[in-house]
């Protein structure tokens, strides 16, 4: 249980490839998440970097981007229906405008062709691996794709693959 729970609230850094490759463990109980594992490692959240190369929106619904870092393409999913969805019902009202605000930013800065830092929860629709974002950031730095690369490479080599003694 101490392996599920190690990496639970970290954002993962993974490559394109690496989400693809996840095997998908079903939830016992409607309140456990699905959860995503690879080689005993079990990831619920993660980070990837890449170039924009599609984007859908729906305007008060939701935007649908892809990501393509070089191995492979993420699709990505930022909701924008914080104001009429009853999952937000719950919240304080200025907390779900806050959430609300935050989402239309990130949507605007979604452009083809830019380089995006992305992270969300690992999700699945219709079998295909998704990250549900919860954030987004527009990355101005030329060199901070091989940086990703370099540090997914070095974290999977010392944390994610590592099998505990």
């Amino acid at each position: 249980m101490e392996q599920l729970r190690r990496l639970y609230n970290t954002h993962v850094k993974l490559l394109a490839f690496d989400l693809l490759s996840l095997t998908q463990t079903p939830s016992h109980s409607p309140s456990d998440p699905i959860s995503f594992s690879r080689r005993g490692t079990f990831f619920f959240r993660a980070e990837t970097v890449g170039t924009i190369t599609s984007r859908e929106l729906k305007p008060n619904k939701f935007l649908k981007f892809t990501v393509d870092d070089g191995t492979g393409c993420i699709v990505c999913v930022l909701w924008l229906n914080h104001l009429v969805s009853p999952y937000f019902s719950r919240c304080s009202p200025p907390s779900v405008r806050l959430i609300a605000q935050m989402a239309s930013r990130f949507a605007a800065e979604v452009r083809l062709g830019v380089v995006a830092r992305v992270r969300g929860r690992i999700t699945s629709y219709r079998g295909a691996v998704q990250i549900t974002v919860s954030d987004v950031v527009v990355e101005r730095d030329p060199n901070v794709e091989t940086l990703h690369w370099l540090e997914c490479m070095s974290l999977a080599s010392k944390c994610y693959d590592v099998r505990p003694s």
